[in-house]
C-alpha cells in the first residue's frame, strides 16, 4: 500500500466519527458542553474541521474551503475567517452553534478536498519541508500525521460528548 493510500484511509476514518458522531442530532444536543468550560460536540467538529482546513490548504498551496466554497459566510460565526478554535475561550466555544447538516456538508468538502490533494502527491512529496519553525523541520509527512492526530482526537473527545447524551 502506499503512502498516499494510508493517509487517504485515516482520514476516511475520521469522517466516519465525525458522521457517527454528529447525525441524528439537534443543535441543542450539539451544543451541549458537559461542564461550563467544556468543548461541545459542534465546536469539536468545527475546529477540528477548521484545522484540517488550514493546514491542508497551507501546504496544498490553496485557498481553505472555508472561504473558497463559502463555509464562512454560511456558519454566520463571530470571528474572522481565518480562525480556527485554537486557543478559544469558554465564550468563544459557546458561541460554535451549527446544524448536523452545516457541520457535516464542510466537513465532507474539506475530506473531499484532502483526499484530492493527497492522490496528487508522490512518496518523495512527504519529504518536503513544510515548516521551518521547528526543529527538526516538519515535513509534508509529519504535518499530514499531525492533522491525523489532532483530529482523531477532537474526533474521540467529541464520541465522548455525545455518549454522555
Amino acid at each position: 500500500m502506499l503512502s498516499s493510500e494510508l493517509l487517504i484511509d485515516a482520514f476516511g476514518r475520521i469522517k466516519e466519527v465525525v458522521h457517527d458522531t454528529v447525525e441524528g442530532l439537534s443543535e441543542g444536543q450539539l451544543a451541549f458542553r458537559p461542564s461550563k468550560d467544556a468543548n461541545s460536540i459542534a465546536w469539536l467538529i468545527w475546529h477540528l474541521t477548521r484545522i484540517q482546513d488550514d493546514h491542508i490548504a497551507d501546504v496544498a498551496g490553496k485557498e481553505q474551503v472555508w472561504t473558497s466554497a463559502g463555509w464562512a459566510n454560511k456558519f454566520k460565526l463571530p470571528f474572522k475567517d481565518d480562525v480556527t478554535g485554537w486557543s478559544h475561550s469558554s465564550s468563544e466555544v459557546a458561541a460554535v452553534q451549527a446544524s448536523t447538516k452545516l457541520l457535516l456538508g464542510y466537513h465532507d468538502a474539506v475530506h473531499a478536498a484532502t483526499v484530492k490533494y493527497i492522490g496528487t502527491l508522490t512518496e518523495r512529496d512527504y519529504e518536503r519541508i513544510v515548516d521551518t519553525r521547528w526543529d527538526p523541520p516538519v515535513t509534508l509527512g509529519v504535518r499530514l500525521i499531525s492533522v491525523i492526530s489532532d483530529d482523531l482526537q477532537h474526533a474521540g473527545q467529541a464520541a465522548y460528548v455525545r455518549g454522555l447524551l
